[in-house]
């Protein structure tokens, strides 16, 4: 064996998507072992996902790879560092690669990596394997797009590699090195249908300057229709799944390419349930009658926020108005929407959450998922306000998710936000329903006293701030006002509607 691969997730490890059981295979190391075998390379993947800690261990002390390849995100830095520490244990080289060890290169090489990856994999890892193997891994300055360590304990960063020009040219996914039938069997038996994902395109060229680019830059590479509608008949033939996930950054980037893609899988009679994201800007009638007539039941759209001035300093270029519009022409056509809201971004004022409430009422999405801004490494958000970025927690033991920025609102307050956001979304769409009468006031009752604690607590803590790892700065006496307040609340709405708001 030339290369184990891996990528360091656990889903008994992780009790929120245990809840939720929507699992997907690493796309990106069944890319890099389909392509690594073309070349010749003896390449074996171990997926943890359905696995546990102990079975990579066991599985490298069995087979004592020469290198270990992990793929690491922000999520799984923790999970990593503790395989990184195995390998190096069990006698193997590791190479750390994917969006999260670039940001972090000394880091990850002071934790036990031997290589970090910058960038794309495939060709990579082509010209680093062998050079890996004969000359250790403190001289290869010759290897394109990776960082290391040389023989005096310096940190070199070698000039960028490439990306593949041509995406058609690269394998299918080595979907066949792992045990895929189990990740349908999941979705079946938790939602009804099995689900496979599939990428048609490499990176994004829109510049939101929250978002990380560190795999693919700003570059955009499509594959070709034919190869796309390749893979899906193998994929179909294969598997039999019941819909697909088109995994992609913004599906309908290029609407040439999306209609021609649409005449060939009618071609082949190929009509699948799908869901995927997409743009605003990206959307029209045309485009979202052909989602539909494709098999689309699910779009995600990135909303972000209701106000047009934080849409703005985010460089989103898309329009608040404009995305209120395509949510109803979704509809319209049938397709169910989701959005995803970020709260907290730099500047933003309780006008700006009221903006993003009033959108979310008046477009009424049916699924909505909220998060409180990050500033990843790398991105230009964390660039803007890097003065004031501080962890809560030890680098080793978090993630960027442990980013916050001092001097905006607190934690606490935003968790008041969300849950008067979520709430009031609740709220319409209980004052819109066709429910029974007291089934229908019930559940007014309840999203309007959960909605009004939120909202009383976002005022009891506006003098709140974030300052660090510890409490967030303010006047005690409105924390303890804050927590008796929500307890009358919620004491209230216990009386009125006989359940927990």
């Amino acid at each position: 064996m030339d290369l184990l691969l891996s990528h360091g997730y656990f889903l008994d490890e992780d009790p929120h998507e245990r809840a939720v059981m929507k699992p997907y295979p690493p796309l990106g190391i069944l890319y890099l072992s389909g392509y690594l075998k073309s070349k010749g390379f003896a390449v074996e993947v171990f997926d943890s996902t359905f696995s546990r800690r102990e079975d990579f261990v066991a599985r490298v002390a069995a087979t004592r790879p020469p290198v270990v390849g992990l793929y690491c995100t922000l999520m799984t830095r923790k999970s990593a560092l503790g395989l990184i520490a195995e390998c190096r244990r069990l006698g193997s080289r590791v190479i750390v690669g994917g969006p999260e060890p670039v940001n972090y290169a000394e880091e990850y090489l002071a934790r036990g990596a031997d290589v970090v990856v910058a960038g794309e994999g495939e060709l990579t890892l082509e010209a680093l394997l062998p050079a890996l193997a004969e000359r250790g891994p403190h001289r290869l300055h010759d290897v394109g797009g990776i960082v290391f360590r040389d023989e005096d304990g310096q940190i070199v960063k070698t000039e960028a590699r490439k990306t593949v020009e041509n995406l058609d040219t690269l394998p299918f996914p080595d979907r066949g090195a792992i045990d895929l039938p189990t990740y349908v069997k999941v979705w079946r038996d938790h939602h009804g249908r099995g689900s496979v994902s599939l990428i048609t395109a490499r990176g994004c060229p829109f510049r939101c300057n929250w978002c990380s680019h560190s795999v693919y830059g700003y570059s955009h590479r499509r594959r070709s229709v034919t190869n796309v509608a390749d893979e899906i008949d193998l994929i179909m033939e294969t598997y039999r799944p019941e819909q697909v996930w088109y995994a992609d950054d913004v599906f309908t980037i290029h609407k040439k390419w999306f209609f021609a893609y649409a005449e060939e899988l009618k071609r082949r009679g190929r009509r699948i349930p799908f869901e995927t994201i997409s743009r605003e800007d990206r959307l029209d009638e045309d485009i979202v009658r052909t989602l539909a007539e494709m098999g689309c039941y699910r779009l995600w759209v990135g909303a972000e926020s209701g106000s047009q001035k934080i849409l703005d300093r985010m460089e989103r270029k898309t329009d608040a108005e404009r995305m209120r519009g395509q949510i109803e022409l979704l509809k319209r056509h049938g397709i169910e929407t989701g959005t995803f809201i970020m709260l907290g971004y730099d500047g933003e004022t309780v006008e700006d959450l009221e903006a993003t409430v009033d959108h979310l009422r008046s477009s009424l999405p049916d699924l909505v998922l909220t998060t409180v801004a990050y500033p990843i490494k790398g991105t230009l958000y964390h660039q803007k306000v890097s003065e004031r970025v501080v962890s809560l927690r030890p680098w080793e033991e978090g993630s960027d998710r442990d980013l916050t920025v001092k001097g905006r609102y607190s934690r606490r307050f935003y968790q008041f936000a969300t849950r008067w956001m979520v709430n009031e979304v609740a709220l319409e769409r209980a004052r819109r329903s066709s429910a029974p009468p007291a089934e229908k006031v019930q559940a007014v009752a309840r999203s309007f006293l959960s909605a009004q604690v939120g909202r009383i607590g976002m005022a009891l803590t506006s003098d709140e701030v974030e300052a660090g790892a510890g409490s967030p700065t303010g006047d005690g006496s409105l924390r303890s006002l804050a927590e008796v307040g929500t307890e009358r609340l919620r004491q209230a709405a216990l009386r009125i509607v006989g359940n927990t708001p």
